[in-house]
C-alpha cells in the first residue's frame, strides 16, 4: 500500500500526457490540504486532424511487392513536447519560488518523459515518484489516495 508522508509546503505534480496540476500541501502531515498552484494543459486533437498525408509505401527488397508503412502517431510527439514544457516551467518556478520538495505522480510513460526532460537543478528536489494516473480525480481525492494509499499499490 502507498501511504506517503507529505509535509506542509511539499509540491505535488499530478499529470498525464496533456494535463498537469502543480499542487502544494498547505495542511499538515496527518491532515493534508492540497491547493492548486498551477495548471498546465495542452490541446491534443485526434491524429486524423494532426496528420494530412496517407501512410507511405515501401518496396520489398525482393520482387515487386509493396507494403504500407506505419502512420505517425502525432500524440506521442505532443506528449513528449508537453512533458518538456512542464519540466521547463517547473525549473523556472523552482528558481522563483520556495519549491524545495517535489512529488511526481504520472502514468509510467509520462513519468519516463518527465524524467528525461527534467532540469538537473530540479532533480535533486524530487522526493517521490508515483506511477499512477490521477489527473481525473478531484484534488481532495488525490490527497487521500497519496496519503492513505487506499486503491493504489506500488
Amino acid at each position: 500500500m502507498l501511504g506517503l508522508i507529505i509535509p506542509k509546503g511539499t509540491h505535488i505534480l499530478v499529470g498525464d500526457g496533456s494535463k498537469a496540476l502543480l499542487l502544494v500541501n498547505e495542511g499538515t502531515v496527518p491532515e493534508p490540504d492540497f491547493k492548486v498552484e498551477h495548471v498546465f494543459s495542452q490541446k491534443n486533437p485526434p491524429t486524423r486532424e494532426q496528420g494530412t498525408d496517407r501512410p507511405g509505401r515501401a518496396f520489398s527488397s525482393a520482387g515487386y511487392r509493396r507494403a504500407a508503412m506505419a502512420d505517425t502517431d502525432w500524440h506521442v510527439f505532443a506528449e513528449r513536447d508537453f512533458a518538456r514544457d512542464v519540466t521547463t516551467a517547473l525549473g523556472e518556478l523552482q528558481t522563483e519560488t520556495d519549491l524545495k520538495k517535489l512529488i511526481i505522480v504520472a502514468p509510467p510513460k509520462t513519468l519516463a518523459e518527465l524524467r528525461k526532460s527534467m532540469p538537473s537543478n530540479l532533480q535533486s528536489h524530487i522526493v517521490a515518484e508515483v506511477a499512477h494516473d490521477l489527473t481525473k480525480h478531484p484534488v481532495k481525492e488525490i490527497a487521500r489516495l497519496l496519503t492513505q494509499g487506499q486503491g493504489l499499490t506500488d
